[in-house]
């Protein structure tokens, strides 16, 4: 690695020992908490399932009284959802549903499909062994075990589970609050017209809508004139209510650019270059009042942006929202093209999953071609001077488990 240069795991490093988990929560409804980060564990205070039950529309009964595989029995009762069972006479069946619950006595359940109903009887067409389609008293979860970790981000799988167990409120982490916004004269609106020499402000979209996707409260402070007098205004003022600053681009050392000296007059301030491509200039630090909000500026370039944001940002922002696991799942898949003139950095190739399983390479990885991104279903992260032939395994990023 060349002197002053880090790499994607010391700088991810640098951003995960600066970050500051938030320490408040509240306890909000189950049925809100999708998205949320978990903040206490939790227990089962039940048994799920609550009793033993049926798991199949059928017959309950003695599994020992249909040894013949052709046995004839009087219906004794009838056991729905939610019903209370009598104990099932000797030599009769009881007609069963799913998730009723067992009645005393008997051992098995037959599905309907093995059985002829014939007025109040029922042929048993089957040789049901004890236990059979029986789902018994916490099979599923026993009370007093954890079902729920802290730090986890809630799906709703985990917000079904703990409502399965009776669980009506969940303690969760406040949500992180990111302010963004964004320097340059040459910059409009989508809508606005496009003066010559003008871009539309893209990078916009991409950062608030990732950081939405994050769980983060997103404050837009939109884009601020290129002045060091104006970027250091929005720096104080996003740093009074806000955990994160974002920036996009202003951070190099050109006339115009004006991020970094309001950081640095506003904070203090990192500059690294990163062994990644795209990327390689970040921006960390910290301002406000005893260094309260983090600031982080990004590239310039789209793509780069993008990159950044879901190799090092994420993991940082994961971490500052309380979550345990800031490291992305990485799936080995077969790379159906080559890649002949590796970097000496370690690159982040936009790809997508074509039908026989494997991954194609989108044919333009520059850095300013932002439609490799909506094209591409994920990244190969692609070690430093690593050619790839076709056939090669590589490592997939989907953008589903980044965002």
């Amino acid at each position: 690695m060349n002197a002053g240069i880090l790499s994607v795991d010391e700088a991810l490093a640098k951003l995960l020992a600066g970050a500051r988990p938030i320490g408040e929560f509240e306890e909000i409804a189950t049925i809100e908490a999708s998205g949320r980060v978990l903040a206490q564990v939790q227990r089962a205070a039940i048994d799920v399932p609550p009793l033993d039950n049926s798991s199949m529309d059928g017959y309950a009964v003695r599994a020992a009284e249909c040894a013949s595989g052709e046995t004839r029995l009087p219906v004794s009762q009838r056991i729905a959802a939610g019903a209370i069972p009598a104990p099932l006479a000797p030599g009769t069946a009881a007609r069963i549903f799913t998730g009723a619950p067992i009645p005393p006595g008997a051992d098995a359940v037959v599905m309907q499909e093995q059985c002829s109903a014939e007025g109040e009887h029922v042929v048993i067409r089957h040789r049901p062994k004890p236990g059979e389609w029986i789902r018994r008293v916490g099979e599923d979860i026993r009370a007093g075990s954890t079902i729920l970790e802290a730090g986890v981000r809630l799906r709703p799988q985990e917000a079904g589970l703990a409502a399965s167990v009776g669980i009506a409120t969940l303690p969760v982490f406040r949500k992180l609050r990111v302010a963004v916004f964004f320097t340059g004269d040459e910059l409009v609106m989508p809508g606005e017209p496009l003066p010559e020499g003008a871009i539309y402000n893209s990078n916009r979209f991409t950062i608030t809508g990732i950081l939405r996707r994050l769980g983060c409260d997103v404050n837009d402070f939109g884009i601020v004139p290129d002045s060091l007098a104006a970027t250091r205004d929005a720096l104080r003022r996003a740093a009074l209510d806000n955990d994160l600053v974002i920036t996009s681009g202003g951070v190099s050392v050109g006339e115009e650019d004006h991020v970094r000296p309001a950081v640095e007059a506003e904070g203090r301030l990192e500059m690294w270059r990163i062994a990644i491509k795209p990327g390689k200039p970040l921006a960390f630090g910290r301002i406000g009042t005893e260094g309260r909000a983090a600031f982080i500026g990004l590239p310039g370039n789209p793509v780069s942006v993008f990159v950044t944001l879901a190799i090092l940002v994420r993991p940082f922002i994961l971490r500052c929202q309380g979550v345990s696991r800031t490291a992305p799942i990485a799936f080995p898949l077969r790379a159906d093209f080559d890649w002949a003139k590796p970097d000496a950095r370690r690159e982040f190739l936009r790809v997508r999953l074509n039908a026989s399983g494997g991954l194609e390479l989108f044919p333009n990885q520059s850095s300013a071609v932002l439609t490799s991104t909506v094209w591409g279903d994920g990244l190969v992260d692609n070690p430093p001077r690593t050619a790839i032939r076709r056939g090669d395994m590589v490592a997939f990023l989907p953008f589903a488990g980044l965002f």
